[in-house]
């Protein structure tokens, strides 16, 4: 990757990282300054409090997705499965308030985002709760009447 030295002094990367050549400067550990944009943070398990669990789970539209997630456990689900349950940016907040709590696992495929329950987890943390949430979820009506194949048409996807 080729960057002038103006960007060079602005991300303060100093002379280390960085090899001279005519009247350009290469950027040897580019990626070790600038991440990749897929990896998103998850509690580990110790960090995972039912107080958190709780909080995200007030929810309806965030239940609703744990319902359509229990259905399709096996695979879990891309974000725009969701797509008739609320917008997108509302979607995005959502799942990641359920991210943040440790309920769910997100993983980069590509441009999408596959979302998965962490019900080992969330099991091994608390015994038979995660089971009564799920029971719930489920029987919510928008869970409940919504055809249980995994495509990507949401149009018959009910709304609250």
């Amino acid at each position: 990757m080729i960057l002038s030295s103006k960007f060079i002094e602005l991300l303060n990367l100093g002379s280390a990282n960085v090899k001279v050549c005519p009247k350009i400067l290469e950027l040897l550990s580019f990626c070790v300054y600038l991440p990749p944009m897929t990896l998103l943070p998850h509690p580990d398990l110790d960090q995972i409090t039912l107080p958190n669990v709780l909080a995200s789970l007030g929810d309806e539209t965030r239940l609703a997705i744990i319902g359509f997630l229990a259905r399709h456990e096996d695979l879990g689900m891309t974000c725009n499965q969701f797509c008739g349950l609320a917008s997108k940016t509302n979607l995005t907040y959502h799942v990641g308030k359920l991210r943040e709590a440790g309920v769910v696992n997100v993983r980069a495929e590509g441009t999408r985002r596959r979302v998965s329950l962490r019900r080992d987890d969330l099991d091994s943390l608390f015994p038979g709760f995660f089971d009564t949430v799920i029971n719930n979820a489920l029987a919510m009506p928008v869970v409940a009447n919504y055809d249980a194949s995994i495509s990507d048409d949401t149009a018959d996807l009910p709304e609250f």
